[in-house]
């Protein structure tokens, strides 16, 4: 085994579902989810992924064959947290080809450059994400000169997750801190584990992005799968 062969880095899952976020919800999607994450937060929805070695290590070959099992032309690399691991360049290097297209999802809160990527996919979180007694989390979870460093490096999209109301006013002050962005590419989506609250939330997000410009972010996933591994 060569030194920095992507064996060494531990996946989560691997699985093929429909895009459930952001601009491409909808399309067609094989997803890699790394381990590890040193967010912790209050409604996350994937917590088996959070320690580094909550997966297993998969030798490149192995990989690429999971991957073309899938008539899919998107890959989506999420996590954990996929910016904090250090063999993220490799493993994009090994699954890139013509015409696929792949997102990142991250948090927003560690830059790296160079990576070959068709959308950056950034997610901020928001203080409704922090759980009593989460002090790293609360100290890491937003970090503006980071998310301006993708927005001018990267084709970017902004997902923020909606608890209540009040989060609105946070969501604005924050934008209000980059550099001009489209309010299309924001999208607000409601926080939900089940489908009555999604659509309850759904109403007055919706409302307030008619009035804004922002987009409206469904979240598939919860409307088709509630709660289900692997969607």
């Amino acid at each position: 085994m060569e030194i920095g062969d992507i064996e060494y880095m531990v996946i989560n899952e691997i699985f093929y579902s429909l895009q459930g976020e952001g601009q491409l919800a909808g399309v067609p999607s094989v997803f890699i989810r790394l381990a590890g994450c040193p967010l912790r937060c209050r409604w996350c929805d994937t917590p088996d992924a959070q320690s580094p070695s909550a997966g297993t290590k998969y030798a490149k070959a192995w990989l690429c064959e999971q991957i073309n099992r899938y008539p899919a032309g998107h890959i989506v690399i999420t996590g954990g947290e996929p910016m904090t691991q250090p063999k993220l360049p490799e493993l994009l290097k090994a699954i890139r080809r013509p015409g696929v297209h792949i997102t990142i999802e991250t948090a927003g809160i560690m830059f790296v450059g160079g990576l070959p990527c068709e959308l950056m996919s950034i997610s901020p979180k928001l203080s409704n994400s922090t759980p009593a007694h989460a002090t790293v989390h609360e100290s890491i979870r937003l970090n503006v000169s980071v998310v301006k460093d993708l927005l001018k490096h990267y084709p970017c999209q902004l997902k923020f997750v909606v608890d209540s109301r009040g989060d609105l006013d946070e969501i604005v002050r924050f934008v209000g801190q980059l550099p001009k962005v489209r309010p299309e590419s924001v999208f607000l989506m409601p926080q939900a584990a089940e489908r009555k609250a999604y659509l309850d939330k759904s109403q007055w997000i919706a409302d307030y992005c008619l009035n804004t410009g922002f987009s409206f972010g469904p979240r598939l996933q919860v409307m088709l799968w509630p709660g289900q591994r692997g969607k």
